[in-house]
């Protein structure tokens, strides 16, 4: 959204594996430990703000833009429905997939069988709804800004794409936008450097309870 929207922007790397996202300066501005989060100096009355989950991080960021999020009432709640879907379905149930499937020192079964079902049901959804549009809520908007990164992983979710042609099609625009492979390959060199078979990475990964 950042690269689509032309802003300027500094990229902040937090190391999970280290537990970087539970010091109390992150915290501070994303609560529940997770990223993203952003800082926007000019904020609401030229005063900084702070906003972590990334979808009302892109709703913020397309208000303050005026794009990829429409002003007109019927056609933002086309995107953010599928804003929403994303938000409650397609990253949970393909975070559970990843999980089950690549992280988890025991392969269950059902729980291997559960969410990759989910996650191919969801697909399903996705395809149907592009089978008569181009993207998601018709334009391109903030709704598959947040769809892509968890679609485009559908190899590592178990799923056969030559099964979604829609979806394979809508997958191959959003990959040809310029702005998404300049976002994309922002720190691209740090990814799969952490070592998840370390104890001590599992343990900051996968065994947090409350504080």
């Amino acid at each position: 959204m950042l690269e689509e929207c032309a802003l300027p922007y500094r990229v902040h790397s937090v190391n999970i594996g280290k537990g970087d996202q539970f010091k109390p300066e992150f915290l501070a501005l994303s609560p529940n430990g997770k990223m993203p989060a952003i800082v926007d100096p000019d904020g609401p009355d030229g005063r900084p703000i702070s906003v972590f989950e990334s979808g009302a991080i892109l709703q913020y960021l397309g208000r303050k833009t005026g794009k990829f999020y429409p002003a007109e009432e019927r056609a933002r709640v086309e995107v953010e429905q599928w804003l929403f879907w994303q938000m409650a379905g397609l990253g949970p149930m393909a975070g559970q997939t990843h999980h089950f499937r690549i992280y988890a020192p025991e392969k269950i079964s059902y729980a291997i069988d559960r969410y990759t079902n989910e996650t191919n049901r969801l697909y399903g959804v996705l395809d149907r709804r592009l089978a008569d549009r181009e993207f998601l809520a018709g334009d391109y908007s903030i709704a598959d800004m947040a769809t892509f990164p968890w679609a485009k992983l559908w190899e590592r979710q178990g799923q056969d794409i030559s099964s979604f042609s829609n979806m394979q099609r809508w997958l191959a625009a959003v990959a040809a936008r310029p702005a998404v492979q300049r976002g994309l390959a922002i720190n691209a060199e740090d990814r799969g450097t952490t070592n998840i078979n370390d104890p001590a990475v599992r343990a900051v990964l996968f065994g947090q309870r409350a504080r």
